[in-house]
C-alpha cells in the first residue's frame, strides 16, 4: 500500500509581545512611521538607529531612550540572508525596505527555539512552515539548518519543511527516525500530518520504520509496506508491519 504525503506551506506574521512565528518562503513585517523632532537632527532608519515598539508599530527615537537596536536595513521583504540571526523583529520603514530590529532586554523572541526573528537553526517549526516556540505543544521539527534547497541540507537530515528557504528537521517532534513505529493510516493516500507516530509497543503500533530510500525497490529485506512523498527530502519511508 502506498500512502502519499504531502508538504504544506503558509504565511504567517511576526508579532511582539507574544510568540512570534516566521515565514519560511517571505517575511512577515510591521510598519514603522518615523516622526522626526524639528528642533532635533532628523531620525533615519539605518544601523544603529533606536527604535520604540507597540502592538500599534514601531517608531525611530534618540537612543537615549530605545527599546530596539536597527541592526540592518534589508529589502522587502528580506529573504534568506536578509537580516542578522540576531534579528527579534521585522519593521517595513518604506521604500522597499525593512529594518532587522533587536530588543536591548531578554527575552529575545528571535534566539533558537524562542518562537520570533529570523528562522535559524534550533528553531522548531510547524508542519505548514511557521515558527513556533519550542517550549509549546504542536511543532513538527527542530531545525538543524536553514538551506536555500533540499539537496544542501547536512547529514543528519530527518525531514524537510517549505521551500526556498527549506528547514532542515533533525530529531525530535513528530518528525519520524528508523525504528519508530506508526499507526494504521485511514486511506491508502493520506497527508503527512495524517501519519500518527505511535509507541511500539502500544496496541496502535501498525509498522515501524525500517529505512528512507529514493524508491521503494531500494527498502531493505523485511520491509513490507511504505509510505511515499512525492518530491519530499526522503520520498519512500521503508515499513515493517508489527501488527495486521
Amino acid at each position: 500500500m502506498t500512502t502519499g504525503l504531502r508538504t504544506a506551506l503558509s504565511l504567517a506574521v511576526a508579532a511582539l509581545g507574544v510568540a512570534g512565528v516566521v515565514v519560511l518562503a517571505g517575511t512577515a513585517v510591521r510598519t514603522g512611521p518615523s516622526a522626526p523632532d524639528a528642533t532635533r537632527a532628523p531620525l533615519r532608519w539605518e544601523p544603529g538607529a533606536c527604535v520604540n515598539g507597540s502592538d500599534a508599530g514601531y517608531v525611530l527615537t534618540p537612543c537615549n531612550g530605545g527599546q530596539y537596536e536597527v541592526l540592518a536595513i534589508a529589502a522587502d521583504p528580506p529573504g534568506h540572508g536578509g537580516c542578522p540571526d540576531e534579528t527579534d523583529d521585522v519593521v517595513r520603514v518604506g521604500d522597499g525596505r525593512t529594518a532587522c530590529v533587536r530588543s536591548y532586554l531578554d527575552p529575545h523572541l528571535g534566539a533558537p527555539g524562542a518562537g520570533g526573528g529570523m528562522l535559524r537553526a534550533g528553531d522548531c517549526v510547524t508542519l505548514d512552515g511557521r515558527e513556533r516556540p519550542c517550549a509549546q505543544r504542536g511543532w513538527y521539527g527542530r531545525a538543524l539548518a536553514i538551506e536555500t534547497r533540499a539537496s544542501s541540507c547536512p547529514s543528519g537530515t530527518l525531514d524537510t519543511v517549505g521551500a526556498g528557504p527549506v528547514a532542515c528537521l533533525g530529531p525530535g517532534g513528530q518528525v519520524l527516525d528508523r525504528g519508530m513505529c506508526v499507526a494504521r493510516p485511514a486511506g491508502e493516500t493520506v497527508d503527512r500530518a495524517a501519519i500518527t507516530r505511535v509507541g511500539c509497543r502500544s496496541r496502535g503500533a501498525w509498522a515501524r520504520v525500517t529505512s528512507f530510500e529514493a524508491r521503494p525497490r531500494s527498502c531493505p529485506k523485511g520491509s513490507q509496506r511504505y509510505l511515499r512523498a512525492r518530491g519530499a527530502y526522503r520520498p519512500v519511508t521503508c515499513l515493517r508491519l508489527v501488527s495486521k
